[in-house]
């Protein structure tokens, strides 16, 4: 650790930290960590919307490194692999790896540097007993905070990561009062809506998430400066955005920030005080209802869950959007899709049910045609054996030691209501269908095997769960 201590202070004889050096043979070894950590960012090209090139960061202004910056390097992706051990990590606390690091961030001009001690304390963050180091170190978080205010995008990364281990823990008062101001708090939502870069968009995202997440200590010094800042509309931008690229180009890198900007739509959804705001916004709403009739759901599967999560939620405040939700076929379709991705998922099965049982309720299968009718029936035969499948899965439910009873509670409920709908929907199709006048109607009916045992498998669960 000693020769991560800052070149003037390794110079002075009289310096003196307690550990022992990185030896020959660790750095040797981690020389290929170090070169696969690298920043892979282009610093002659800005990762921020509207930025000049001479503006771009400081990642370009040393293009040649010294043997000691060199070294440096190869003795921090060392340590920052090693503090991923809880063992080693505690152990590099007590030999001052934290002093060493403070010393670092205050006087480097390379970021290079910067982002390995962060990404040091990152992984020391993962830890009870150095995260307690963390804040007991004296001007070390203010220091940490600041680190917001660069423009290197792999620097930003690593003080998003670093910050949300910070509101995670048991001291995250400390951290959120640390991030309280307003020029701050603007800042990271800065970062957020206009970085081009999407680990960057995900780990700023992330950071969000945290403080909405976090204990109502951290809620109530953070979330109404937020609020007032615009955060509601930034995450439904980059909803927006994120959508857009998923329809037109499908990214596998992009799918982890679709899902987490959900993540935090998801939490914001239910704060008390707060949700009214995000669940009034049409916009937000449509994009999650696009995302239910999305085609290729494996690929964005635990995006898909939590966008019904969101929409059972928004429904459960503002019922009238079920109106127009009952008639949309490909949305009803793409809800029963959903199941699949849902088995080990009590709250998401619940939220899917709830819809549906929603939306079913609005069907008025004695007053519509007969060829709206058979629209409703082909997609509710067709989803049979993913109906049945639930029901299967249901058996099991109670007898799950972990999970809550009001929450099965919930689910039975909403399932049994939803399946005496589809009953009574299927049934008043049977009728049609055997109505000689309606014959010219049903020439293309909907397969009647598939009817059949889907009206068995629900009228065995109706009866057990009246039971």
């Amino acid at each position: 650790m000693r020769k991560l201590l800052p070149l003037d202070a390794r110079n002075d004889d009289n310096t003196e930290i307690r550990g022992s050096n990185c030896n020959d043979e660790v750095v040797s070894s981690s020389n290929d960590k170090c070169k696969g950590m690298e920043i892979v960012d282009d610093f002659s090209k800005s990762d921020f919307q509207g930025e000049d090139e001479e503006d771009s960061g400081r990642g370009g202004e040393n293009a040649r490194v010294s043997a000691g910056e060199e070294v440096w390097e190869e003795c921090g992706c060392v340590l920052w692999d090693l503090a991923a051990n809880q063992t080693h990590a505690e152990l590099m606390v007590q030999n001052l790896i934290l002093e060493v690091l403070l010393a670092n961030l205050m006087v480097t001009q390379s970021v290079r540097v910067t982002e390995i001690c962060l990404g040091i304390m990152g992984n020391l963050a993962c830890h009870e007993v150095p995260m307690k180091h963390m804040v007991s170190t004296n001007g070390l978080i203010s220091v940490i905070v600041d680190q917001l205010f660069l423009d290197d995008t792999q620097c930003l990364g690593e003080a998003c990561r670093l910050l949300s281990l910070g509101l995670q823990g048991s001291e995250c008062r400390i951290w959120a009062e640390a991030l309280q101001s307003e020029h701050i708090l603007s800042r990271i939502l800065w970062v957020t809506e206009n970085t081009l870069n999407p680990q960057l968009i995900e780990k700023s995202v992330g950071l969000l998430l945290a403080m909405l997440e976090s204990q109502k200590e951290v809620e109530h010094i953070l979330l109404l400066p937020l609020m007032k800042l615009g955060l509601a509309t930034v995450l439904v931008n980059l909803l927006a955005f994120e959508m857009s690229k998923l329809t037109n180009e499908r990214i596998p890198e992009r799918y982890s920030v679709l899902d987490v900007i959900l993540r935090a739509l998801e939490a914001l959804c239910v704060l008390d005080g707060y949700s009214q705001e995000i669940c009034s916004n049409k916009e937000f709403f449509q994009l999650v209802c696009d995302l239910i009739k999305f085609p290729d759901k494996v690929e964005v599967s635990n995006s898909c869950v939590t966008a019904g999560v969101i929409i059972a939620n928004i429904l459960s405040d503002v019922s009238d959007l079920a109106s127009d939700l009952s008639q949309d076929l490909p949305f009803l379709q793409g809800l029963f899709d959903i199941f699949p991705f849902t088995s080990d998922e009590l709250e998401a099965r619940c939220a899917l049910w709830s819809i549906i049982a929603r939306l079913l309720v609005r069907v008025q299968e004695d007053e519509m045609s007969a060829s709206s009718l058979r629209q409703y029936v082909f997609i509710l035969s067709s989803k049979a054996d993913l109906i049945e499948d639930d029901l299967f899965d249901h058996q099991f439910d109670e007898n799950k030691e972990n999970e809550s009873l009001a929450t099965c509670g919930r689910i039975s409920n909403a399932r049994t209501f939803a399946l005496r709908r589809i009953i009574s929907i299927l049934n008043k199709w049977n009728s049609l269908k055997d109505s000689v006048e309606e014959k010219h109607v049903m020439e293309e009916h909907a397969n009647d095997e598939n009817i059949h045992r889907l009206l068995d498998c629900c009228h065995k669960y109706t009866v057990s769960g009246a039971e």
